[in-house]
């Protein structure tokens, strides 16, 4: 079983920044990338950022020079620096993994997810 821990969710004003972070914990063997996805009232869940294990980042165009993603040393955290929001960063924010859990193939594992709302 593997549980994803989210912090660092809220309101912040247009222009400011908000820190979330996401420990997994649980059976993991290894994790070979993590991530952040969003999802807006009546839109698609969409990619924001991820990282493979070799801490390669990837990111969506939208939020390219605002938004960092890192993992902590322990590399089962992952942290998302998001600056100089907008309103349309305004989501739901899941954290998520791609990993190896005892007794199961690799498999996606999702957060419960956490409201960023930035109010203009």
């Amino acid at each position: 079983q593997v549980e994803l821990v989210e912090c660092g969710g809220g309101l912040v004003q247009d222009g400011g920044s908000l820190r979330r972070s996401c420990v997994a914990s649980g059976s993991i063997v290894s994790i070979t990338t993590m991530g952040w996805y969003r999802q807006a009232p009546g839109k698609q869940r969409e990619l924001v950022a991820t990282i493979t294990s070799g801490s390669f980042p990837d990111y969506a165009d939208s939020v390219k020079g605002r938004f960092t993603i890192s993992r902590g040393d322990a590399k089962n955290t992952l942290y998302l620096q998001m600056n100089s929001l907008k309103p349309e960063d305004t989501a739901v924010y899941y954290c998520y993994i791609r990993g190896l859990v005892v007794g199961r193939p690799y498999a996606d594992y999702w957060g419960r997810g956490t409201q960023v709302t930035v109010s203009s």
